[in-house]
């Protein structure tokens, strides 16, 4: 069933920059990667980037009185400076370069939440957070005597807005949200979130990991607090991610990590930290990898993040509507037009884990498990799910290849 005939984007002519996705496994299947919440997949651009750093450009960064160390730190520098126009915020030290998305969600756990939050002081994360977004907030309340409450999901796989009003309240001190689900897809609506937030005197974090990387994100008109994204999920290198945190709250908060770069001075009775961002950036920074998310940064906004927006939700409605042919198919999540390219989605009488791996034997991958986000499988009442989750890089032609391959799982299963 075909209800897409073009996408928006010449989807074959971007896979000739992406080296791995000419790749063929098992023989002679072409690889079909559907795996990009997971991770995405490089352009040249980004790894001849890399490349020519560590081979021309490099040194370590704010601290070297030589030429190659100055123009180090200039790449550097102008790789925040991208991060900042990427995702409109109002100044380069508003941007914090972490080793990913995790470690920038710790960073506010750790520095804003040890700092702000005491006994009784509730924290509101949602049932479909990712661990990243959870484990901190719990470990934050082990440690103060917190309490950790959650925005329950609606049958449809939508935030219960009304549940939330109930919720918020003068011991609400932070809200943690993710802009999009990585098991649901669902695109929460982050504006109205922290108006709301901010009108009971909370603030918010925003895990943007599988935002930023698929639609045009603006810090500033969503008035969030806090947002944290990935590297490597947006076409960058592993081991590089990024905090934006309002310039006020950052200069405000302690350090989370001591040593070289965070300190103003020292001295043997103890320290003055640096000003944002360097106050956070302790040690030698994610230097190549920062400057790799610069040149996969200059690589979307070269497509454009509305026509990879759009192209992702077309992909996700035709498999959608390939995969209700099959039969025995459950969806996990909201109707194609209310989520990002994402579906989640389990075959009747087979293991999730099985289903991955008979896909796999057609060359396509796909997530197979609970996807970091366990307490969301068990309020859907499953234990493991498969995921599909698409790019800008991926056609229609893989979709097809997909569902051929969740038939032939059937048809394998059937005869068992």
């Amino acid at each position: 069933m075909s209800i897409v005939e073009t996408l928006p984007l010449d989807a074959e002519t971007l896979r000739e920059d992406f080296p791995i996705l000419s790749t063929v496994i098992h023989g002679d299947r072409p690889l079909v990667y559907l795996d990009n919440a997971a991770t995405t997949q490089r352009p040249r651009q980004v790894i001849e980037k890399l490349v020519e750093v560590y081979e021309r450009q490099y040194a370590n960064v704010h601290r070297g009185i030589h030429w190659l160390s100055d123009h180090s730190t200039d790449l550097f520098e102008e790789a925040r400076e991208k991060v900042r126009s990427f995702i409109n915020a109002g100044s380069a030290p508003e941007v914090i370069f972490t080793t990913g998305c995790t470690m920038a969600i710790n960073l506010v756990a750790r520095s804003w939440g040890d700092a702000n939050v005491r006994a009784g002081d509730e924290i509101i994360i949602t049932e479909m957070e990712h661990h990243s977004n959870s484990v901190p907030w719990h470990q934050l309340a082990e440690r103060t005597g917190a309490v950790v409450r959650h925005i329950p999901i609606t049958e449809e796989g939508l935030l219960d807005l009304d549940a939330f009003d109930e919720l918020l309240n003068e011991r609400t001190r932070i809200v943690a949200v993710g802009a999009v689900s990585n098991v649901l897809g669902t695109i929460n609506p982050i504006g109205e979130i922290v108006r709301r937030a901010h009108d009971a005197g909370a603030l918010v974090l925003v895990d943007a990991a599988q935002s930023v990387p698929h639609d045009k994100s603006d810090v500033q008109a969503w008035g969030a607090d806090f947002v944290a994204f990935s590297g490597h999920k947006m076409l960058g290198p592993s081991g590089v991610g990024v905090l934006y945190g309002r310039l006020d709250l950052l200069e405000a908060m302690p350090p989370f990590l001591g040593g070289g770069s965070m300190i103003r001075r020292v001295t043997l009775e103890g320290f003055e930290p640096a000003d944002p961002p360097a106050k956070f950036e302790a040690g030698t920074p994610p230097i190549v990898p920062a400057i790799g998310l610069g040149a996969g940064i200059d690589y979307l906004e070269a497509i454009g993040l509305e026509k990879i927006h759009q192209h992702e939700q077309l992909l996700a409605a035709q498999a959608h509507a390939a995969m209700e042919q099959i039969g025995g198919v459950r969806f996990l999540g909201p109707a194609p037009d209310k989520k990002a390219g994402i579906i989640s989605f389990t075959l009747e009488g087979i293991h999730a884990h099985d289903v991955a791996q008979i896909l796999d034997r057609h060359g396509v991958a796909i997530r197979a498990g609970h996807h970091c986000a366990m307490p969301l499988h068990k309020r859907l009442g499953v234990v493991a799910s498969n995921r599909a989750s698409f790019y800008f890089y991926n056609t229609l032609d893989e979709v097809e290849i997909l569902a051929e391959a969740l038939q032939d799982a059937k048809r394998i299963f059937r005869r068992r």
